[in-house]
């Protein structure tokens, strides 16, 4: 009963945003140069199939690919980090630096060192989801319980053991928040770095789509677009929370069935 009232309750509400928003553009008789309606958006996107669905896989290609290039990255540096405070203090202020800068004012330079969009819109989206990996880990890391780490002391047990049976276990919530949070950013990162590279042609993502539509005013197309962006954004969300319920569900409280 709780398990349908989840997901019946975020489903009548996101029913209930589309039908306002439909009844509100032909009540006010709104044109779809400036608004268009959901039922429009919907044609546009069928009708609009084959092209979309091509940037589209494009755009999650690339999405994924940064994801796990950050997490394999984040992961082991947030690893050296806790069983190194020197290697922490010596590369800690490169990973702020790349949190801190916009990746809008980089992404120009990252294009001239790479000569090719591809690889620049990648790198970029790696950027953007490499720090939320390397400070959660590292977070959960740090946050193993002081009494345990005290135990594994008393029976000499090495770094390695360490990280293994006590580190690893305390971070994976850690891991799986930031996670969640890196898949979300990846995909922005991706999409952003598109803009700012002004990558064209046929071999491109749903920001290519979305700069055409908005230069040729095809309006309910560019919102084609962005939905199929936020329909992307929203299933990487819901795959990385199914896989932190599959990995923690039975054991942590955090992802534990009430």
């Amino acid at each position: 009963m709780s398990r349908g009232r989840d997901l019946a309750v975020p489903a009548l509400a996101v029913a209930v945003f589309f039908a306002g928003w439909e009844g509100a553009v032909r009540m006010l008789k709104i044109p779809p140069y400036l608004l268009p309606a959901p039922s429009l958006i919907a044609l546009t996107l069928f009708e609009n199939f084959g092209s979309l669905m091509g940037a589209w896989w494009v755009t999650v290609r690339i999405t994924l690919t940064a994801l796990a290039l950050a997490v394999l990255g984040g992961v082991a540096l947030a690893a050296l980090f806790a069983l190194s405070r020197t290697a922490e203090r010596a590369l800690t202020p490169f990973t702020v630096v790349l949190q801190v800068t916009p990746i809008i004012a980089i992404a120009p330079l990252i294009m001239i060192l790479t000569d090719d969009p591809y690889a620049t819109v990648l790198v970029c989206a790696w950027i953007v989801a490499f720090f939320p990996i390397v400070a959660n880990t590292l977070t959960g890391l740090r946050s193993a319980d002081a009494h345990l780490s005290d135990l594994f002391r008393l029976y000499r047990a090495s770094r390695w053991q360490t990280l293994r049976y006590l580190l690893v276990p305390s971070a994976l919530p850690y891991f799986f928040s930031g996670l969640k949070i890196a898949g979300g950013l990846a995909l922005i990162g991706a999409v952003v770095a598109e803009f700012t590279a002004g990558a064209a042609g046929r071999d491109t993502g749903l920001a290519s789509r979305i700069l055409e539509s908005m230069f040729r005013t095809e309006i309910p197309k560019m919102f084609a677009a962005l939905a199929l962006v936020s329909f992307t954004g929203v299933a990487i969300y819901l795959l990385l929370a199914a896989a932190a319920r599959l990995a923690l569900g039975r054991w942590h409280d955090s992802e534990r069935n009430e």
